[in-house]
C-alpha cells in the first residue's frame, strides 16, 4: 500500500496548484493538483507534508491542518491513502518544480482545471470546512466509480457536475 500527503495551500481564495506536465511516466500528466508525495522511510504524515512542500515549492509551512484521509483504489495500482491537508501559512519564496509548473489558482476557477473526478468530492468538503473524513474513491483508469464518505455511499455518474 501507498502513504502520501496532499496539501493545499492557501492564499487570497486560491490555491496553489501544480501542473503535472514535467514527467514522461506520470499516473497524474496533465492534471492539476496540489502538492505534497509519497512518505520517505519513518517519516510522520507531518513530516512528509512539510518535507514535501519544502521540496516541492521552496515554501516552510507554518500553519497547516488535516483534514481528511482520502483512500483510492483502481486496478492494476496499488491501493493509496493519503493524508489530505491544508495550509495558511508559510514563509520564503515560491520556487519552480521539477514535478510540472505551480500556479495560484482561484478557488472559484477549479472546475475549469483537468482534475481527478474525486477531487471536486474533497474540494466541496474542504470549501464546506467539513470537521475531519474519510473518502474512498474508487477509480477504472480515470473514470471515478465509486464514492463513499464516512462510510456512507456517494451519488457519482463519472461526472464532475455530479460530485459537486
Amino acid at each position: 500500500m501507498g502513504l502520501t500527503t496532499l496539501c493545499y495551500i492557501e492564499k487570497e481564495d486560491a490555491y496553489l496548484m501544480l501542473h503535472r506536465v514535467s514527467k514522461k511516466h506520470d499516473v497524474n500528466r496533465d492534471k492539476w493538483i496540489g502538492i505534497g508525495g509519497h512518505f520517505e522511510k519513518d517519516e510522520s504524515p507531518e513530516e512528509c507534508l512539510l518535507r514535501e512542500a519544502r521540496e516541492e515549492t521552496g515554501l516552510v509551512l507554518t500553519s497547516y491542518r488535516l483534514r481528511g484521509i482520502v483512500t483510492f483504489v483502481c486496478a492494476g495500482w496499488e491501493t493509496e491513502y493519503m493524508f489530505l491537508y491544508t495550509a495558511d501559512g508559510y514563509e520564503g519564496e515560491l520556487t519552480d518544480c521539477d514535478e510540472g509548473k505551480l500556479e495560484w489558482v482561484k478557488k472559484s476557477e477549479l472546475s475549469g482545471l483537468n482534475l481527478w473526478e474525486g477531487d471536486y468530492v474533497f474540494f466541496r468538503l474542504l470549501e464546506e470546512e467539513k470537521p475531519f473524513f474519510s473518502l474512498k474513491l474508487e477509480y477504472e483508469g480515470d473514470r471515478l466509480k465509486r464514492a463513499c464518505l464516512d462510510g456512507e455511499e456517494l451519488p457519482v455518474s463519472g461526472s464532475k457536475t455530479t460530485v459537486i
